[in-house]
């Protein structure tokens, strides 16, 4: 007859199974390796600062705008941006060609601002800036464009700002 292998009684085996357990869970083991730490892609800043964002309507892609100028100049795009807000309601607004665009709510009306980032200070585009009273300072290679420089240092007349943004979203704005 053929001999049987003995086994152990379930109690016996329930022991060793748990003892096993046991010693496992004592062991040291190797740390889970940490997966590297994701960078979140900053905006690639063009000749002067001005930040290179992608084309697109809406808030959104203003104020990844806004908050990819360097130094200084975010805190002025801010404020540019929040005077456009409160004194044109409902304004439209894009990024093309790397600069914040401001239209009227009406779509066929156009756009009547813009600005840009340069090394010394931010340029202010008014599309129909010659039929504004007073007319901004500086002038352009287009006879209906007027620009508004602002530096770092220096003046900046708010007020001035906030009526020239009025009368320029009453004009036909620029198709672009």
């Amino acid at each position: 007859m053929a001999k049987k292998a003995s086994t152990p009684s379930g109690k016996v085996a329930r022991q060793a199974s748990a003892d096993s357990v046991a010693a496992r869970g004592t062991k040291r083991r190797k740390p889970a390796p940490k997966s590297p730490a994701r960078k979140v892609a900053q905006p690639k800043l063009l000749a002067g600062g001005n930040p290179q964002i992608a084309k697109g309507y809406g808030d959104a892609p203003v104020q990844a705008y806004i908050a990819a100028m360097p130094g200084w100049k975010r805190d002025v795009g801010r404020r540019l941006d929040a005077l456009i807000e409160q004194t044109v309601p409902n304004v439209r607004k894009a990024v093309k060609w790397n600069s914040p665009f401001y239209g009227v709510e009406d779509e066929d009306q156009g756009w009547f601002l813009s600005f840009h980032c340069f090394t010394k200070y931010i340029k202010v585009a008014f599309f129909r800036g010659a039929a504004l009273r007073p007319v901004p300072p500086g002038e352009s290679r287009h006879p209906e464009v007027r620009y508004l420089d602002i530096p770092e240092t220096g003046p900046f007349d708010e007020t001035q700002f906030v009526d020239w943004v009025r009368q320029a979203s009453r004009l036909p704005g620029e198709r672009m």
